[in-house]
């Protein structure tokens, strides 16, 4: 399969919670982030959801701060036990983005 990651991904102890934004469902699904970037997620949730859909987020994060965000699914794949999904960050304030970049460099010098 061909790379199509436009920064480097990191892995993440964390979980997250996601709810639509178009009004349809208010059900909040966990998920087990894979890995993370400041442009995107890939993680794996036993809930089907739909590529193009935006949900809202609340990442928590390695300080344990929660980071507001908007996913939009751009892959899915099958799993034994649910789905691995590629999600993007949409609207992340440049902020919360280089917070992910300073949690990568720190992990890369240890």
């Amino acid at each position: 399969m061909e790379e199509k990651r436009k920064n480097k991904r990191t892995e993440m102890n964390s979980k997250l919670l996601i709810k639509r934004v178009d009004g349809e469902e208010e059900k909040a699904v966990s998920i087990a982030i894979q890995d993370v970037s400041k442009t995107g997620i890939g993680f794996t949730c036993r809930e089907p959801l739909g590529i193009g859909e935006v949900y809202e987020s609340y990442l928590t994060i390695w300080t344990k701060e929660v980071i507001h965000a908007f996913l939009q699914i751009v892959r899915i794949e099958m799993a034994e036990k649910g789905f691995i999904y590629g999600a993007e960050f949409i609207g992340m304030p440049e902020m919360e983005a280089a917070r992910i970049e300073v949690y990568q460099t720190v992990t890369d010098n240890e």
